[in-house]
């Protein structure tokens, strides 16, 4: 019985060993968003002289308007887990087509402020994004119809036509969609 409880005493200090040992980090293309695990030596190899190309297709927003998106978040962790794996930065490319209930997003601290009473908890990120090379494109449709003119965006932000014109030619242009 004492064999037993010493070995099971051991198994879980090794575990709790294994555990801690390992932590989620950021950067280094996105310092402060971003966070992913290392991935040690993975069966299916990332290939560094590759291009990666991804659009995000951004359409759902958290209810809490002082929450960061998640889903915006995603392009962070694209480019920081890559290059973390040994891409080169510019083989990564990134484009974000904005619409539909994440359309507050891409608006200004300022024009939050005045819809919602706080800052825009994403203005940073999304700067951050464009700041790394980062595309941020909006829906000219979800502009019109949920209210957020041209002038209340975050400076950089690209004003389409729509969010399917957009997807359609980024995809033209190599870009594979990242939906989730």
């Amino acid at each position: 019985m004492k064999r037993i409880y010493l070995f099971a005493v051991l198994v879980g200090l090794l575990s709790q060993t294994s555990l801690t040992a390992q932590t989620k980090e950021t950067g280094p293309i996105i310092k402060d968003y971003g966070k992913v695990w290392a991935i040690d030596n993975p069966d299916f190899k990332v290939d560094p002289s590759k291009e990666y190309k991804a659009v995000f297709d951004i359409m759902n927003s958290p209810e809490n308007h002082e929450s960061v998106n998640a889903t915006i978040e995603t392009a962070a962790r694209f480019l920081n887990m890559h290059a973390q794996s040994g891409i080169p930065a510019e083989n990564l490319k990134v484009a974000l087509v904005v619409h539909n209930k994440a359309s507050k997003d891409v608006i200004t601290s300022e024009a939050y402020q005045k819809k919602y009473g706080t800052d825009n908890p994403n203005q940073e990120l999304i700067k951050a994004l464009m700041d790394a090379g980062g595309q941020i494109i909006f829906c000219g449709q979800s502009s019109l119809s949920r209210g957020f003119p041209r002038e209340d965006l975050i400076e950089g932000v690209q004003l389409s036509l729509s969010a399917m014109t957009a997807l359609i030619q980024l995809q033209d242009e190599d870009f594979r969609l990242i939906k989730f």
